[in-house]
């Protein structure tokens, strides 16, 4: 770096591309330490110097006339000229380190997903029935959406969708990856032409981790390790015992990376811990943390309960009652948001932090507060869930926004932030929820779809043979009718074939090119011939 002043040119690459280049890294404590270190050791250079100008070493301390009369007072003004070039120098390459830092520093990410949790099973979304203090605070000190989807209604659809930033249809994986391998949807996968938000983050030098549930692949080649994540600690099956870590068909399934291991602790702490473990290893550069929470799918255990699958299972009638065991699990969950929250806070990492939690689809076991139908369904309360961002500093503390928006839109929203391009092969299906976050700007009318059998269009629902309706295609004013109680397809005609129109269209699009699914193929292939 050369700093021109009054004509003179001063060289600082020595000092300033060690500092700058820990600025590019977002290590601005490690930047902040090396430019004062810097400072003092110039602090001594000049020292020194000025020292030598207004004597020099071979004229004793008692002969100051004898120094006076061997160097002019101009060249005397002259050398002290140029050391307070060298100072002021000084001072912008401070200002240019200070600006890049600022300039330069790329956000982390934390998102944070709970299994199975409804619109009405937290306590800042007016539950009577359940206390979360800590996701409670995290609203606070962000916005809470009041109309934010999951792009599926049911568990791998939406984590597919969500770690691609596309619609899961596209991808092959338009339903749950099931557990029991005799049966075709057990095959599927994550396959390896998806891109995903980790593999693109990565490619900016974030540090990538998935801490939780997978669920888009049995197959170890599925394994989010082939998928841009640096680090993986968690289960990949839909669900696996809070306590001996084996799924619903007695598969040991605990992952670290591509190996199965033993690993003691209730899952939802365990998670917590390793979370809490890579956000300290990586607190000098910027990482993605995708915390993928097991809670608060069945089976239902709290932290106190015993095993009820694996060598030492328990009977089910060993376990707390049902309700008290859903109970025990949120609260778990919502202190290991809490946990993170406050490790970024020790690390002084929180004004460097999005920290978004949502859940997969609507509850199984819990409230949907005042919407109807549940995980599985069509209806509102099989998508729309609770959603918070936060990121202090940057959003506005205590916002509670109507936007309508989906789990599709976190990829897009993470890429912006960080600058970083989406595959140009792969068209992304949410947008950028940069202008709602960071100021405050709505994101305009917008349609969204689900399962081909339903969508919004605005403040419209258009469903069709949803689960317990009175005829084929209903139609809901959501303002008027969050509840989907009235259905005005009658009377709304038009709008209704409108409605159908694009539904159409879409679904043509989603499946116009579906990535394949190899696996499935081969195991229809392997039936029939049996």
């Amino acid at each position: 770096m050369t700093v021109d002043l009054s004509g003179r040119s001063y060289r600082m690459a020595g000092i300033t591309r060690p500092i700058l280049r820990h600025c590019r890294c977002r290590q601005i404590g490690v930047a902040r330490d090396l430019l004062l270190k810097h400072i003092c050791h110039a602090k001594h250079i000049l020292g020194s110097a000025m020292n030598s100008l207004e004597r020099p070493a071979s004229i004793a301390l008692n002969e100051p006339k004898l120094w006076s009369q061997r160097l002019s007072r101009s060249k005397l003004r002259a050398r002290r000229l140029r050391m307070s070039g060298f100072l002021a120098m000084l001072a912008v390459v401070c200002s240019t380190v200070a600006t890049s830092a600022a300039e330069e520093r790329l956000p982390n990410f934390v998102i944070i997903l709970a299994d199975d949790m409804g619109y009405g099973d937290a306590s800042c979304y007016g539950s009577t029935k359940v206390e979360t203090p800590q996701l409670d605070r995290l609203a606070q000190s962000g916005v809470r959406f009041t109309d934010f989807h999951s792009s599926g209604n049911v568990c791998s659809p939406t984590r597919a969708g969500l770690v691609t930033g596309r619609y899961q249809y596209r991808a092959g994986l338009a339903s749950v990856v099931n557990a029991d391998p005799n049966i075709e949807a057990h095959h599927g996968g994550l396959q390896p032409q998806e891109f995903t938000f980790a593999e693109a983050l990565k490619s900016k030098g974030y540090a990538t981790a998935l801490i939780g549930k997978w669920h888009l692949g049995y197959a170890k080649k599925y394994n989010p390790s082939h998928h841009g994540f640096d680090r993986f600690r968690g289960f990949v099956s839909g669900n696996i015992d809070y306590i001996s870590h084996y799924d619903r068909m007695g598969v040991h399934d605990w992952w670290h990376g591509l190996e199965l291991v033993q690993e003691a602790g209730y899952s939802t702490h365990l998670i917590t811990q390793h979370a809490l473990d890579f956000i300290e290893e990586n607190r000098e550069q910027p990482f993605c943390l995708y915390v993928a929470h097991e809670a608060v799918h069945a089976p239902f255990q709290g932290p106190s309960d015993p095993a009820v699958r694996g060598p030492n299972a328990k009977q089910n009638s060993d376990l707390s009652p049902k309700d008290e065991a859903f109970l025990a699990m949120l609260a778990e969950m919502d202190s290991g948001v809490g946990q993170i929250v406050d490790k970024l806070a020790e690390l002084q990492l929180t004004e460097d932090t999005l920290v978004f939690f949502f859940s997969d689809n609507g509850p199984a076991a819990g409230s949907a507060g005042p919407l109807r139908g549940r995980k599985g369904s069509n209806w509102e309360g099989g998508h729309r869930v609770p959603a918070i961002a936060s990121w202090p500093g940057k959003i506005t503390a205590g916002g509670v926004s109507s936007q309508l928006a989906i789990s599709l839109d976190l990829m897009p929203t993470m890429l912006e932030m960080a600058g970083v391009q989406p595959h140009p092969e792969r068209k992304l299906d949410g947008v950028s929820l940069v202008p709602l976050l960071l100021r405050g700007e709505p994101i305009g009318p917008r349609k969204l779809y689900w399962n081909h059998q339903a969508m919004r269009d605005g403040k419209w629902k258009l469903i069709i043979n949803g689960k317990g309706a009175n005829k084929e295609v209903g139609l809901y004013d959501l303002e008027a009718d969050i509840g989907e109680i009235t259905d005005l397809a009658r009377s709304n005609s038009d709008r209704v074939e409108a409605m159908l129109n694009d539904l159409r269209a879409w679904t043509d699009d989603v499946t116009s090119a579906v990535t394949p699914q190899p696996d499935v193929a081969k195991f229809n292939d392997a039936k029939d011939a049996s």
